[in-house]
């Protein structure tokens, strides 16, 4: 579920200085924290307590990788920090001591078979916890902007490694029912989309044995803990920024006749886009358009030469993505050439590189372990999930040309008194993931992660 802003994290690559999180460990071993003998739930508030930000995850992928270590898998650490470093050197020229990639892969062999990965995503985001739980983050570190901020796994982080270990120790002990070749990936940067590019890039799957399928399980912040949602095809969405810079010729303000006013221009822009989604797309296909900063200008009584546009767009389908770029292309510079501009010249259209793909998953392995999460948890605790427009980059992990069939369970985390109140007429609004307030419910949503993981290996390593 994520910002979009991969320049500003590479560029951090090259420019940020690593405060660390308040509380946090030293992290060249993980040593200070072992999860050795630690109750799940312990090994949640720790990691919650001491979240770390995109490209910095080096203590929480210690400790991850010690109890791998520890429970019988051979682990590769760094997977994703050549590449993430090669690429911040060829853009920026430096790269800062103790940001990079710290992604690692644990594998664990039991005979032929086939061969799964699970997944589980590390960072955490520049926000100032307002949960008021007892284990609550009092982190603050160096933001993607290159300001100071608060630290906060808002994003249920913290409760996918958890599960993800408790599922790895409930395999681990389990041998004697699967068989095959169980991969265990710890991503990190999933909030700026760039964990699961820089570990494919690194040789995911060519290094390491390659899958027949991949899982991941991620946090809904809209179902009560103990429950999980299934969904099958597209399920979260394609993701888009776009920079869009409008120059015209600026003037004095009591004379606009002699200018041609990009903020006129701008507002039309904006104003037209509307009838993009409206009536360009079909209406039982899904697509968002929305323009999330509008700047320009600087006083009362001048026209600026330019404004620039900040865009998200939101589609499912490929066909669809191509034809929302093509259409704000296309409104965008048919509304220069109108206000009498040269349309090449007073339009700059950037679709930011490395959009994050829409996430499918795959219907027959949705059915199949849909199936499997019933019987794990109760009938009445499965549902049909709808799609989401936020974007996952887990998605990448099924959009290579292997064409890996990939599933992404969603896992209510939310208090139940909390849900049936906020059901109600008049009900106070639930928290949403990316929330100051956001605060899973641990131990009843954990225990559901663990077992429909479990159950879903299982089925996978027959």
């Amino acid at each position: 579920m994520k910002r979009i802003l991969l320049a500003a994290a590479v560029a951090c690559l090259a420019a940020c200085s690593t405060i660390g999180p308040a509380g946090a460990q030293p992290s060249s071993s993980g040593a200070a924290f072992r999860a050795e003998g630690k109750s799940l739930r312990q090994i949640y508030e720790y990691l919650h307590a001491n979240p770390e930000l995109s490209l910095q995850e080096r203590n929480t992928s210690a400790i991850l990788a010690a109890e791998m270590k520890r429970l019988g898998f051979t682990v590769t650490t760094g997977v994703g920090d050549a590449w993430t470093k090669a690429r911040a050197m060829s853009e920026y020229g430096k790269v800062e001591d103790g940001v990079g990639g710290y992604g690692f892969v644990a594998v664990m062999e039991n005979g032929p078979g086939p061969v799964l990965m699970i997944r589980a995503d590390m960072d955490a985001l520049p926000l100032v916890e307002k949960t008021g739980v007892p284990y609550a983050s009092k982190a603050r570190d160096i933001a993607w902007s290159g300001e100071e901020a608060g630290v906060m796994h808002a994003c249920g982080h913290d409760i996918h490694m958890t599960t993800w270990i408790g599922t790895a120790r409930a395999l681990a002990a389990r041998k004697s029912e699967w068989k095959g070749t169980l991969v265990m990936i710890a991503q990190p940067a999933e909030e700026i989309g760039l964990g699961a590019m820089a570990m494919i890039n690194d040789g995911l799957f060519t290094r390491f044995p390659k899958p027949d399928h991949v899982i991941a399980l991620h946090d809904h912040a809209g179902l009560p803990a103990g429950m999980m949602g299934i969904g099958s095809g597209f399920v979260m969405a394609n993701v888009d920024s776009i920079d869009l810079t409008i120059t015209g010729k600026g003037g004095h303000g009591a004379y606009p006749q002699d200018t041609r006013d990009p903020i006129v221009i701008a507002a039309r822009i904006v104003t037209t886009l509307q009838t993009l989604v409206a009536r360009e797309i079909d209406p039982l296909d899904s697509a968002v358009v929305t323009v999330g900063a509008f700047n320009g200008g600087f006083k009362h009584n001048i026209i600026p030469d330019e404004v620039k546009l900040q865009l998200t767009v939101r589609s499912f389908a490929d066909a669809t993505r191509e034809k929302l770029l093509a259409g704000i292309e296309r409104i965008a510079r048919a509304e220069a050439q109108a206000a009498g501009l040269d349309p090449a010249a007073a339009i700059s259209f950037n679709v930011k590189a490395d959009h994050t793909p829409s996430l499918y998953n795959e219907p027959e392995l949705a059915t199949r372990l849909g199936g499997v999460v019933r019987g794990a948890l109760g009938e009445a605790n499965v549902t049909i999930a709808t799609p989401s427009m936020a974007g996952e980059d887990f998605s990448r992990f099924g959009r290579t040309a292997d064409d890996i069939p990939v599933m992404l369970l969603w896992l209510g985390a939310v208090k139940r008194d909390a849900w049936e109140a906020a059901q109600k007429p008049g009900g106070k609004p639930l928290p949403s993931l990316h929330s100051s307030e956001y605060a899973p419910d641990p131990d009843p949503t954990i225990d559901a992660g663990v077992k429909a993981m479990t159950a879903s290996a299982l089925e996978l390593l027959k």
